[in-house]
């Protein structure tokens, strides 16, 4: 065996009827005659796949349910109403509603904080201030945008429906523990003062 190559050594073995690893030849050729050792050995590899497929689809992560999409308007802080709608699958808001829609010369409020002098001038009524907010879960959305006129910075928002008329929304830079809670509280669209 030793200065025979392999292929010659496995057809003297057939040859001679004799078993080469785990099947059996026998004396006439052609003719194969299965191995119970190796029938074991490919149920046992069948149910060992059958078990990895079953464990890997167990610790696949869950595909979160999509939450109701809470339309309609809603106000914070009594101070202005934000229209939440759809876009393109994520939550969206913008302001539907002002306490003082006017500075006190009479004009319409604008967006003066913001921190891109050529977008100073533009209304605030109609200004989209959230945007991005996906689906977490039921009733859970985040990885949002939440953009503040009173200071023109834009914060990281998340968001959760509390019952059918109240949101409770996250304010924060970083990490939520860093940040604050508002209250949404749902409104029926108004045609008072103020109104965009």
């Amino acid at each position: 065996m030793q200065d025979m190559p392999i292929s010659a050594w496995i057809v003297r073995e057939h040859a001679a009827g004799r078993q080469v690893g785990r099947t059996a030849f026998s004396t006439r050729p052609g003719d194969f005659a299965q191995d119970t050792a190796w029938r074991h050995c490919r149920h046992r590899l069948v149910g060992v796949a059958a078990l990895v497929t079953l464990i890997a689809w167990l610790a696949a992560p869950p595909i979160p349910a999509r939450a109701a999409m809470p339309q309609g308007v809603w106000l914070i802080d009594g101070k202005v109403a934000v229209q939440i709608f759809d876009c393109e699958g994520l939550l969206c808001g913008r302001i539907l509603w002002l306490r003082k829609p006017r500075d006190p010369q009479g004009q319409f409020d604008v967006d003066k904080k913001n921190p891109d002098p050529a977008l100073r001038q533009r209304r605030l009524c109609g200004l989209t201030i959230l945007w991005g907010l996906r689906s977490l879960g039921p009733d859970r959305w985040g990885d949002g945008w939440f953009y503040n006129p009173d200071d023109g910075e834009t914060y990281s928002i998340s968001a959760h429906l509390a019952s059918p008329d109240v949101i409770t929304a996250r304010i924060y830079v970083g990490f939520p523990l860093f940040g604050r809670t508002k209250i949404l509280l749902r409104v029926a669209h108004g045609t008072s003062a103020g109104w965009c």
